[in-house]
């Protein structure tokens, strides 16, 4: 992935900045101390994207707080994630944003244009998993990927999945959300020749434990090519679909 400290490099030897110039870029303050959040200002620096607000636990004033300074320092656009509709809406008393109810996620500022090497599918075995499904796809958007959505195609209608099986075999990266017995993981990756993220939802009936037999089902998947993330963790999976669709060639 192209980082901020690359940009900036190749700006220097294209002679746009001055040495001066591209050396007080890198150099800026690592974090901001609020006095209850350290604020990593080199999250983009490192890792190519700025760090994320984990909304749930936090106020809303702490993270409006955050957004400010991340804003300020223009580590756009933000992603904060499990963040409610009551913060969400002071939030946007102070901040132009971007939210999802369903999916308790929120973006200050637009999302970029698609970057990656190809286009990340997110696949759910029902309705009910579409909200782990949107955290992991708006991750994926704000990111700068081009996501494809193919929501309830689960295995109790397996037709409905290879009804796009294009989809499946364009794909760079798949991400799998399922509740229940979460077997739409296995059955994916025994069709694509990418990687395949398995997200194992809490939807699901007494034995399924809030996710646990998906989560088990996922972990012992017979199709290669599978991982898996945490129940719920739309977010992760996203992430992780991210990196994986901005991997470049490395001599």
């Amino acid at each position: 992935m192209h980082s901020e400290t690359k940009a900036v490099l190749e700006a220097l030897q294209r002679g746009e900045i001055s040495v001066d110039e591209a050396l007080g870029r890198i150099k800026n303050e690592p974090f901001v101390d609020t006095g209850y959040a350290m604020v990593d200002l080199h999250r983009k620096v490192r890792q190519g994207s700025p760090e994320v607000i984990y909304g749930e636990g936090k106020t809303a004033d702490q993270i409006i707080g955050i957004v400010d300074v991340m804003a300020e320092r223009g580590q756009t656009p933000i992603l904060i994630t499990r963040i409610n509709e009551e913060k969400a809406a002071a939030l946007a008393e102070q901040h132009s944003i971007d939210y999802n109810k369903a999916a308790r996620i929120a973006v200050v500022g637009d999302k970029p244009e698609p970057d990656g090497i190809g286009k990340i599918v997110i696949a759910t075995g029902g309705t009910s998993d579409i909200p782990v499904a949107e955290e992991a796809a708006i991750t994926a958007e704000t990111l700068g990927n081009e996501v494809v959505r193919l929501y309830d195609v689960g295995v109790a209608g397996i037709h409905r999945l290879l009804a796009h099986k294009e989809y499946i075999m364009e794909a760079s990266v798949i991400i799998t959300v399922a509740g229940m017995e979460g077997a739409l993981a296995s059955v994916v990756g025994g069709l694509a020749d990418c990687p395949v993220i398995a997200v194992p939802t809490s939807v699901g009936y007494g034995a399924s434990f809030g996710g646990l037999s998906a989560l088990l089902s996922m972990l012992n998947s017979c199709a290669s090519g599978v991982a898996c993330v945490n129940i719920d963790n739309g977010f992760g999976a996203g992430y992780m679909a991210s990196r994986i669709n901005h991997m470049e060639v490395r001599k």
